[in-house]
């Protein structure tokens, strides 16, 4: 976790003074909500693996006119880190208002009786247990907000089952029942816990599933970055839901 930073004067914007933290922000979806977020006026937490790829998104943010983010280089598959992060926010900051679990991996493609251990298990690592441990380490924070809201990115294989995605979409099914019941655990309080499903949108792991395709032809993270922005405003009250992108 990089030196503490001044918060600067207060900017405008929708997200106007919320502090937001993102994971897997070093590339992708991750990116453009990170860039999106920090133009509504938020305070920036970004989390992923590498340095590099934090400092990145972190140019691309100050670049667009918004503030220098608070980077986190950290692997969610560690999840003893994830559990000290949230004692850490609190120090630093006293509440999280946005938790964007955006962070996963597809763990490839192929009949479920030739994944390899190693493999299922980092799925269900990264996919479904590192968004637990979020949940576990940040609950406190964002219930210490006037409005915590947590946004967890799924997918329409969660729906329907498709021959070789297995890993990946069990994960995300597990992950939807994860949300859903935090949703309903905090009812009567001030967070909203939601869903939302991008489509197909141009990613590295779209290009992982599909290595053929035209990525001109898709959406790109950008153009669904907004519905990112709509879930973590303090107006939208639903929570449990299931939002298209």
């Amino acid at each position: 976790m990089n030196d503490k930073q001044p918060q600067g004067e207060p900017r405008g914007g929708r997200l106007a003074g919320r502090i937001a933290l993102i994971t897997g922000a070093s590339r992708g979806i991750g990116v453009a909500v990170a860039k999106r977020f920090a133009a509504e006026g938020a305070q920036l937490i970004l989390v992923a693996r590498t340095v590099g790829g934090l400092e990145e998104t972190d140019d691309a943010v100050r670049a667009a006119g918004g503030p220098k983010a608070l980077l986190v280089p950290l692997d969610l598959k560690l999840h003893d880190a994830i559990d000290q992060l949230g004692a850490s926010l609190y120090e630093r900051y006293g509440k999280l208002d946005i938790l964007v679990g955006n962070a996963a991996v597809l763990g490839g493609l192929s009949p479920l009786g030739h994944v390899k251990p190693k493999r299922w298990a980092e799925v269900i690592d990264v996919n479904l247990t590192a968004n637990w441990r979020l949940i576990r380490s940040l609950d406190p924070l964002l219930r210490r907000s006037d409005a915590g809201r947590a946004i967890f990115v799924t997918s329409g294989v969660a729906r329907g089952a498709m021959p070789f995605w297995g890993p990946y979409a069990v994960s995300k099914a597990a992950l939807e029942m994860l949300v859903k019941t935090y949703a309903a655990e905090t009812a009567k309080t001030n967070v909203c816990a939601n869903l939302i499903d991008p489509g197909i949108v141009a990613t590295g792991m779209r290009a992982e599933a599909f290595p053929g395709e035209d990525p001109t032809t898709l959406k790109t993270p950008d153009d669904i970055a907004e519905a990112f922005v709509k879930l973590a405003e303090t107006s939208f009250t639903g929570s449990g839901e299931i939002v298209r992108a």
